[in-house]
Order: structure tokens, then C-alpha cells, then sequence
């Protein structure tokens, strides 16, 4: 039997506080974000002064790549930390602070114009989505730290999960809200109440308990992290194929994103069946983090990313070949399962990668190479769409989703059997 570390004791013995009061972090979290939607209020905030469908579609996009780019330029910083919490703490403030500035910003749309208000909207946005970012390597570092191997991806998943489901009940509330009142005072309280739960999130979140690594070895020389980035790269074939594999599912699912509009203009689709399907993907992405999580921390997380890669294929088959709009529930079902292995696994499988020491490099590398892709998957998706439409766009991400595939089944492994 394995004798356990002094931190490790600390942590078990902390576990069901931890997890606890980070899963109400999650639900708060998921709670603030159903009132300020990336994928919903903000654009409609936005369409409210452009009629640009660029500067529309930019919203998701700019906060998908501030999470994902600045990682890797904290990795070095983090990964000489004993502690992660203090960090956390302070660098997410600012990930939740532009929200108050967007709701002062509608407050004032009337006063100073649809214009510098759109301008003001997208300067909270890059500093809203950069703070994500500079947060995200700490506080995914300091969740590996605190939760045992066997049940990370347990947790990533159930808190996952809970998220999805207070967003989905916020996002009902921010409808009836956007509906009630008159713009952009409807759009002022969504704000203010995103800002108010994001703060009880943080409350919930200083309440864990991180125990101080006194036994992890810090060079005492403090190597560029372009340095140790490489070296990592150099020597750890199974991460390149792993970054590879992250890489290219982002152009498998490009075909994803137009889904929605393919049913609609394909298939004349009401607003009553759109939100079906809406409620169809949450569903399927809520049931799929817990137990893809749970799965992952006992089968393997490239095993459910290679169940993720077969639903891309088959989810992209059925949408290529669909000749009602009734296929789209089982399209959109495939479709949750394929974010939560493309996502939730894909962070749990990062966390298994190297040392305490070089956990945080890898979770930097892991988000800070594939962003290039989350940018340029969807505007490629758009120009095939509008080049030659819908079904090529599906076609190409059928292909790529072979090559995945293959890339997860032959060439990349389970980093914590090669650990073992």
C-alpha cells in the first residue's frame, strides 16, 4: 500500500470542504453567466448597436480566445507557486469586474451613443476575456492540486454540469427580463445581476482550503518559459500528439457552429423547435460532463475523447444527410457529447501531464497553441459555408473527424498509465 505525503493527508482530509464549496462556485458561476451569455445576451447586447454580423460574431470568439491564449505566459509564474489560491483570487477579479462596466455602459448607451458604447462593449470584452485567461492556469492548477488524480475529472465534470444547469435557468430569467423591461435598461440589470453572482462565486471560491506545497522542488534558477516550453515539447512525443489532436478537433467541429442556421434556412424552423434544441444540447451536455468525467477518471480520459471524436463523426454524418428537421435532435444530442469529450475530458486528460512543476506549462501549452484553431476554425466554417455551403462545411468536418480519430486512437496515450 502507497504511504501518502503530508500534503496529500492535508488534501484528503479537506476534500469534502473543497468540493463542496467549489461546486458552489460552479453553480454561481453558471448562474452569472445565464445572465451575460456569450452565446446569447452579449450578442443580442451588441446587435442592439451594429447590425454587424462580424462584430456580432466576434463576442464568443473573443472571450473563447482570451481564456485560451494568455496560459501559457503564466505557466512559468504559476508553476513556481506553492500556493495557487491568492493568485486565483486576484486575477479573477478581473474576469468578473467588466461586467459592471458593461452594465454602466448600457446605463449610459442613451447619454454618449450606440458608438462609443459599442466600443466601450468590446474594450470590457478583450479585458473580460484576457482576465479569464490569466486566470485559468492558476485556478486549473490549483483544482488538480486540491482534488486527488482518481476524482478530477469527476469533478471538472460534475461542476461542469451544475454550471450548465444554473445557466440554463438563469438564461430563462434573463429572457423574461429582456422581454419586460425597455433596452438597454433590460440589458443594465442582466449585467448588474451577472456581476452580483459572479461575486457570491468568488466568495464561494475564497473559501477553500489549499494547503501549501512545502515538498515541491522549485529551481532555484528561473528559466525563460519559452525555455521550458520547448524542452517540454522537445521530449514529450505523446503531448505533442495529444496538442495535435486538440489542434485539429477544433476544425472538426467547425461545422457546429451553423447547425442552427442550416435547420432554419434548410428546413424553415420556428422559434418554439430551436428552443427544443437548445434544451436537447444543455441536457446532453449536462448528463455528459458527469458521467463522461466520472467514466474518464476510471476508463480513461482518451477513451471518452475517442467516444468524442465518434460522435463528431456521427453528428456531422446525420447533418450532411438530414432530410427533416426531426434528425436534429439526435445531431444535437452527438453534439453535446463531442464538447464535453473536446472539452471537459480534454482539460482533465491536460492535468495528468508531467510533474507538479510542470503541470502548469502543460495546461498553458494545451490552451495557448489550440487558440490560433478557435479563432480560425469558425471563420474558416463561414467562408466554406458561403463559398460553396452547408454540406461541404459538414463533409470536411466528417473527414476531419477520421483523422482524429486515428491521431487519438494510434498515436496518443493515456498519460497517467505511462506515469504508472
Amino acid at each position: 500500500m502507497t504511504m501518502l505525503t503530508t500534503l496529500e493527508k492535508e488534501i484528503r482530509q479537506n476534500l469534502k470542504h473543497n468540493l463542496v464549496v467549489n461546486m458552489w462556485d460552479g453553480g454561481l458561476f453558471g448562474m452569472a453567466l445565464g445572465f451575460a451569455s456569450f452565446g446569447t445576451i452579449l450578442p443580442l447586447f451588441v446587435a442592439s448597436m451594429t447590425d454587424s454580423a462580424l462584430l456580432i460574431g466576434l463576442v464568443p470568439a473573443i472571450h473563447a480566445v482570451g481564456w485560451q491564449f494568455p496560459q501559457l505566459f503564466m505557466a512559468q509564474h504559476v508553476s513556481r507557486l506553492r500556493t495557487y489560491k491568492r493568485t486565483v483570487l486576484l486575477t479573477t477579479i478581473h474576469e468578473r469586474v467588466p461586467f459592471l462596466g458593461l452594465a454602466l455602459t448600457a446605463l449610459l448607451m442613451p447619454v454618449i451613443g450606440s458608438k462609443i458604447a459599442l466600443v466601450l462593449t468590446f474594450l470590457l470584452l478583450i479585458w473580460q476575456g484576457l482576465g479569464g485567461g490569466f486566470t485559468a492556469n492558476t485556478w486549473t492548477s490549483l483544482i488538480s492540486k486540491i482534488m486527488p488524480p482518481d476524482s478530477r475529472g469527476t469533478f471538472f465534470g460534475f461542476q461542469a454540469s451544475l454550471a450548465n444547469l444554473t445557466l440554463s435557468g438563469a438564461a430563462i430569467g434573463a429572457g423574461y427580463l429582456l422581454d419586460y423591461l425597455d433596452s438597454p435598461f433590460n440589458f443594465a440589470l442582466c449585467f448588474l445581476i451577472a456581476a452580483a453572482f459572479f461575486g457570491l462565486s468568488w466568495l464561494a471560491m475564497a473559501q477553500t482550503r489549499e494547503p501549501e506545497d512545502t515538498e515541491k522542488v522549485i529551481p532555484e534558477t528561473e528559466t525563460h518559459f519559452w525555455g521550458h516550453a520547448s524542452a517540454i515539447l522537445g521530449r514529450d512525443a505523446n503531448f505533442r500528439w495529444f496538442l495535435g489532436a486538440r489542434f485539429l478537433s477544433q476544425f472538426a467541429v467547425m461545422g457546429f457552429s451553423f447547425y442552427i442556421i442550416y435547420a432554419l434556412r434548410r428546413f424553415g424552423m420556428d422559434t418554439i423547435t430551436a428552443g427544443f434544441l437548445t434544451a436537447t444540447l444543455t441536457i446532453s451536455q449536462t448528463v455528459a460532463n458527469a458521467s463522461m468525467g466520472w467514466l474518464g477518471d476510471r476508463l480513461g480520459h482518451r477513451a471518452m475523447m475517442i467516444l468524442g471524436a465518434v460522435a463528431v463523426f456521427a453528428s456531422s454524418i446525420l447533418a450532411w444527410s438530414a432530410t427533416s428537421l426531426a434528425w436534429f435532435y439526435p445531431i444535437f444530442l452527438l453534439t453535446g457529447l463531442a464538447n464535453v469529450a473536446i472539452w471537459t475530458n480534454s482539460l482533465s486528460m491536460t492535468v495528468d501531464f508531467g510533474t507538479e512543476v510542470d503541470r502548469p506549462m502543460y495546461i498553458g501549452l494545451s490552451q495557448t497553441l489550440t487558440a490560433p484553431a478557435t479563432i480560425l476554425a469558425p471563420i474558416l466554417g463561414g467562408w466554406i459555408v458561403d463559398l460553396a455551403g452547408f454540406q461541404p462545411t459538414f463533409i470536411i468536418s466528417t473527414v476531419l473527424s477520421v483523422g482524429l480519430f486515428a491521431i487519438l486512437l494510434f498515436f496518443v496515450k493515456e498519460p497517467r498509465k505511462i506515469k504508472a
